[in-house]
């Protein structure tokens, strides 16, 4: 297991427990998840958890205590809003299209979701350059087989889709433009140890290890330049936080609100 990545994860679960945004015993969906995200969520003390990928080789008491569920994150089968929050650590660039699976997971979250993926940024695509990253990863199906852990869980190699902040806020702007959302990110520095150690071609380990105390220090001074990145993203109340050019109703939904665009505009000067 690497811990590397796995005290991330279970680092920032454990602050949103500490500052309430998730409780205990939150209904929360795990997309494309295994046995480190059982591991992780127990170790925060969550209970009601439901854990879900496209692996046709686990058996339904795998993931005990935690219930699992067949499921593809680009199209879930469970209905809006099912669970508390929904969650996917590294799962996202094995999809056809992670948008698609973000704005599924948005679909059936009641109040927010987390993403734990590769970022995009000069670094990472330095590392690429430099043979120490990946563009596709070989090195997942190698290690399943050579049936499995590619594409949609497939033996074919998946492109290493990363992500970034303004693609993210974009995303769910776009898709859900009713509310500001409280977007939350957290970066940190890794390194594929495991991808690197069963190269036969041991220079681009070498190159890791010397890199490494550099890495680190870029990770202290520049966070945002970092390889992995976390992010919780909070569905807003639309009760109370819609935007004033809208107008919500618990029984009608969101509409236009046309007295505050009336006063924006001046009917009699439109534009030609």
């Amino acid at each position: 297991m690497n811990t590397k990545v796995d005290s991330f994860y279970a680092e920032i679960f454990s602050k949103l427990i500490a500052e309430g945004v998730i409780t205990r015993d939150s209904r929360v969906l795990v997309c494309c998840g295994g046995d480190y995200d059982r591991e992780m969520l127990q170790g925060c003390g969550l209970a009601n958890v439901v854990i879900s990928n496209l692996d046709t080789r686990i058996i339904a008491d795998r993931f005990a205590p935690y219930e699992w569920s067949f499921q593809d994150a680009e199209n879930l089968t469970f209905e809006d809003g099912s669970f508390d929050f929904v969650s996917v650590h590294n799962g996202l660039h094995h999809c056809h299209s992670p948008h698609r699976a973000i704005l599924e997971m948005y679909r059936v979250a009641r109040k927010g979701i987390l993403i734990f993926e590769p970022y995009d940024n000069m670094v990472t695509r330095l590392g690429v350059a430099l043979g120490i990253g990946q563009d596709f990863e070989h090195a997942a199906v190698f290690h399943n087989d050579l049936k499995f852990g590619g594409v949609k869980n497939t033996e074919i190699p998946n492109y290493i889709y990363r992500l970034d902040r303004r693609e993210i806020m974009k995303s769910i702007t776009c898709n859900a433009p009713y509310g500001k959302h409280d977007f939350r990110f957290y970066h940190r520095m890794r390194l594929p140890w495991p991808q690197l150690t069963t190269r036969k071609n041991k220079i681009p380990l070498l190159a890791a290890i010397v890199a490494w105390p550099f890495l680190k220090l870029i990770e202290l001074l520049t966070p945002e330049q970092s390889n992995a990145f976390g992010t919780a993203i909070l569905k807003p109340d639309l009760q109370k936080e819609h935007y004033p050019w809208l107008t919500v109703d618990a029984q009608n939904g969101v509409h236009l609100n046309k007295e505050w665009v009336s006063n924006l505009y001046n009917k009699d000067s439109e534009p030609k």
